[in-house]
């Protein structure tokens, strides 16, 4: 992982620190919760982590689940098959059962629409080699 020097002001530690975990919450409550995105979360949390708590840092670095996504994401913003197809099918489950329990109103197309497009990116994205 690239050094970034945390941030100098203590107030601007204070947040980034708070949001790097919040997201790392979010990205362990997302595990369970499917149509919450986990990878991005966990991600979102690192780059936090560098900016506020070296420590941090280097615990979701040295992660078992959460490093080999940083790592990958670093060495060229790739993004594993397993990843990608667990990420579609949650959409996929999510928008299926928001399609048929809720009104049809702008904002369920919205959402779809959303997800659609954060799949296109999302298989857009390089793999890591396989071993």
């Amino acid at each position: 992982m690239p050094y970034v020097p945390p941030t100098r002001s203590r107030l601007a530690r204070t947040l980034y620190g708070a949001l790097a975990y919040v997201s790392l919450g979010i990205g362990i409550v997302a595990i369970f919760i499917p149509g919450l995105p986990t990878t991005e979360f966990v991600l979102l949390s690192a780059w936090a982590a560098t900016r506020s708590s070296p420590r941090l840092a280097r615990w979701l670095a040295n992660h078992k689940l959460f490093g080999p996504m940083i790592e990958n994401w670093h060495d060229g913003k790739r993004i594993a098959r397993k990843a990608k197809v667990s990420a579609t099918v949650s959409m996929l489950l999510c928008a299926i059962i928001m399609w048929l329990t809720l009104r049809h109103y702008w904002p369920i197309y919205a959402a779809i629409a959303g997800m659609v497009l954060v799949n296109l990116w999302l298989w857009s994205r390089p793999e890591p080699p396989t071993e």
